[in-house]
């Protein structure tokens, strides 16, 4: 499930982190190869994400994890500037089981016919 993200200005790592449900240092190393992940730095040397950052790295999760590309391309269709709207994400998630269980129900189809018809050549 994509997680909504609140309406703040800025967010700590953990937090990112906890939304993206990756751990901080895979954070920091998708912020060295993704150059449209740019945090800005407290005075703390914190890193502080903006609501923008937050959706591309929910981008980047979706593609690397969910529909198994590889960071390079991933790198590729980002800077092709092809965006993916988070909620079609979740709308695809729950299309990608439909297919399934349509192959499900066709089987115990087939497989009533065929007791149906061999019921028939008995009598």
């Amino acid at each position: 499930m994509i997680p909504a993200i609140p309406d703040k200005l800025y967010f700590k790592i953990g937090e990112v982190a906890k939304m993206a449900d990756v751990p901080p240092h895979v954070l920091r190393y998708w912020e060295s190869e993704f150059p449209a992940i740019k945090p800005r730095r407290a005075n703390s040397k914190q890193r502080l994400y903006k609501k923008q950052d937050v959706e591309i790295i929910l981008q980047i999760k979706y593609l690397l994890h969910d529909r198994g590309f590889t960071i390079a391309g991933a790198k590729k269709l980002l800077k092709s500037g092809s965006t993916i709207n988070l909620d079609e994400i979740e709308d695809k998630k729950h299309q990608g089981s439909v297919p399934d269980k349509l192959k499900s129900i066709k089987d115990e189809l087939i497989k009533l016919q065929r007791i149906l018809n061999s019921k028939k050549e008995t009598n």
